[in-house]
Parts: structure tokens; C-alpha cells; sequence
């Protein structure tokens, strides 16, 4: 979010992140910013900015909670679900013009919708007027159905209006990553020249410049994953996989479509998530996606870098908020407020 922040024009000043190695990679990337790497019960408001320019507060509550892939801690019992409180809190004490806050669209439904009517009260009990969306990634220029929470706060009485699409046809995986590095199961590679020249506006655009595409790192597969992956066409699951090849799963049956699901090269892709966890295929290539490919499908500009092992950046790449639907949250705002060039 603070990309797409930065990209609408917002000066960041402060971020708060406990996770180590999301901080590490956070200041890599935003060495300009104070970071604070501390538990956000503990923030007060001596650590919070002082100006006189509109200020705006902007997050995301752990979601894990609130995600409809996760039935077994969806609900008022998991702890994690109650963080927002923190986020009232700062809200509260700080009193920015604006807040954002962030979630899955699971939000809107877990405990009956309550947890989302306690934040909302909360937001209008300190005096916002609130506007909420629910955003598909896709309609802004990325290149994922991916669906994300709004809710946004004006202390000023300022209703804002819904971004417009940014695009009329959806970007596809081809044109989003087809000039990246050939790769194969286990590669870890920081640093690799790309395959070929940018294969549309939209590589073009992440590229940058750069000369060199980061973060090649792909998890490791056993020999029977790689034979399963040899049976999935562009589009297919699981289900493509011959029954004999799944005797390992206790009930196969039980396995949900987003299970070893290969991405189309002419569409976009299916959201992310935990794309390691679910073995999401790479379109032409026999192995899962790598951080750089997650990153690109996520609108993410190649010189961003993650930092920490495989698992921790396929972490941070699948749970971020979309830069370029950030960018487009932030935009309306601004144009909402009158604050525009």
C-alpha cells in the first residue's frame, strides 16, 4: 500500500511492521520512510508525525482471520481478528483527515458480518463518514482476479467516489511475465538477465529500466509433483492429475479447484493467495511460479526486492495489497478531496 501510495503522490512518512523479514524488506524499498519494527499495541502518540498538511492513516488488520479459504479460525475466537482495534486506536489518539483500511472481502461475512459493523462504528463514533468498495484488482491494471476490502474515512464529511476501471480488456499472464528468465524446480537465482524484451506496455512498464530481473527463487518440487505438473494443461487442476499419481492425498476428492491450478497465458491470473501452499503452476513451464512472476502478477516494478528465505517472500508477495490498486484507491481520494494538480 505504501507503493501505491507513493505512486498517487502521498509522502509517507511512517510505516509499522513486527514481521523481521517484511521490515527488512520494507526499508530496502522505502529507505526514506521510519520504520518501526515494534508490536502495534505498543505505538503511542510520541511516535506518531506531527504536521499541519492532511494527514491519512492506511492498513491492513492481519486478514488470515477473515480469509474464505480459512474455515477453521474464520470467527470472533482468533485473536488476530480483533488487531483492528489497534487500528481505531491510532485512529483515535492521531485523528488523521483521512483513514484507509484494508481486508480480504472475507471480512464482510465473517461472524455474520459483525466484525466489520464493530469497525465501522468504531470510525464513525470518532466523527468519519466512511465509503467502502469491494475492488477486483483485475479492473485497474493488474493482472489478477484478485478482490480486496475497502472502507474509507473522511473527518471532513468527504464522500469518495469509486475508482474507475483503468482498463477496458484485462492484462493476461503472458504479456505479464512472458520476458522473464526460463526456470526450473529449485532454481535461486537473486539476479538473472531477462529472456527476451519487454512483451508488452505492461512489462515495459514494471521493468523500468532495470537490467536484470531479481528474485528468481522457486520452491523446490519432488520428483511426483513434477510428474503431476506434466498431466495439467493451461487452465486445469487437480483434476487433470491421473487418480494413481494423487494416492499420497487421503481424499483427493476433498481438494479445491485452486489445487495445482497451471495459469493461462491469454488470461489473467487466478488470485495468488498462498500460491506456494496451493501449487499454482506456471503456464508453459513444469514448476511452480517464482517470487519475480508472483511479484509481476501482484503489479509489483522490478526493482522492488524482497528480502528473507523462499518461503518468506513468497509470503510477502502473496499477501500484499496490489500496488497499481492501491495507486487507484489513493488517486480517488485525492480527487475526492480537491487535493489534485
Amino acid at each position: 500500500m505504501s507503493l501505491g501510495a507513493q505512486q498517487a503522490g502521498i509522502d509517507v512518512k511512517l510505516a509499522v511492521e513486527i514481521d523481521p523479514h517484511a521490515a527488512a524488506t520494507y526499508h530496502c524499498n522505502h529507505p526514506e520512510v521510519r520504520l518501526l519494527t515494534q508490536d502495534i499495541r505498543d505505538i503511542s502518540l510520541a511516535d506518531l508525525p506531527t504536521t499541519t498538511d492532511s494527514t491519512i492513516l492506511f492498513g491492513g488488520p492481519p486478514c488470515q482471520g477473515f480469509s474464505t479459504s480459512n474455515q477453521r479460525t474464520r470467527n470472533k475466537e482468533n485473536s488476530n481478528n480483533w488487531l483492528f482495534a489497534e487500528f481505531l486506536r491510532i485512529t483515535k489518539i492521531w485523528k488523521p483527515n483521512w483513514v484507509v483500511f484494508e481486508n480480504v472481502r472475507g471480512i464482510v461475512d465473517t461472524e455474520g458480518g459483525m466484525i466489520l459493523a464493530k469497525v465501522k462504528a468504531g470510525f464513525e463514533k470518532h466523527g468519519y463518514t466512511l465509503t467502502e468498495w469491494i475492488l477486483n484488482a483485475a479492473d485497474y491494471g493488474v493482472p489478477q482476479r484478485r478482490s480486496r476490502y475497502f472502507l474509507i474515512g473522511s473527518r471532513d464529511g468527504i464522500q469518495v467516489l469509486k475508482p474507475l476501471p483503468t482498463t477496458a480488456k484485462p492484462i493476461s499472464v503472458g504479456e505479464a511475465i512472458g520476458d522473464l528468465p526460463r526456470l526450473t524446480s529449485g532454481t535461486l537465482k537473486e539476479q538473472l538477465p531477462y529472456r527476451s524484451k519487454a512483451v508488452s506496455c505492461y512489462a515495459s512498464e514494471l521493468r523500468n529500466g532495470s537490467k536484470y530481473s531479481l528474485n528468481n527463487l522457486v520452491t523446490k518440487n519432488s520428483a511426483l509433483v513434477l510428474e503431476r505438473y506434466n498431466h495439467i494443461p493451461q487452465g486445469g487442476n487437480w483434476q487433470d492429475i491421473p487418480a494413481e499419481l494423487m494416492s499420497s492425498y487421503t481424499d483427493a476428492s476433498r481438494c479445491h479447484t485452486g489445487i495445482y491450478h497451471r495459469l493461462q497465458n491469454k488470461t489473467e491470473s487466478v488470485v495468488l493467495g498462498n500460491y506456494r501452499k496451493n501449487m499454482l503452476v506456471h503456464p508453459t513451464q513444469n514448476r511452480g511460479l517464482s517470487v519475480r512472476e508472483a511479484a509481476r502478477l501482484q503489479s509489483f516494478p522490478d526493482y522492488f526486492e524482497f528480502k528473507g528465505s523462499i518461503g518468506y517472500q513468497q509470503q510477502q508477495v502473496g499477501n500484499a495489497v496490489p500496488p497499481l490498486l492501491a495507486h487507484a484507491v489513493f488517486t480517488s481520494i485525492i480527487v475526492s478531496a480537491g487535493l489534485s494538480d
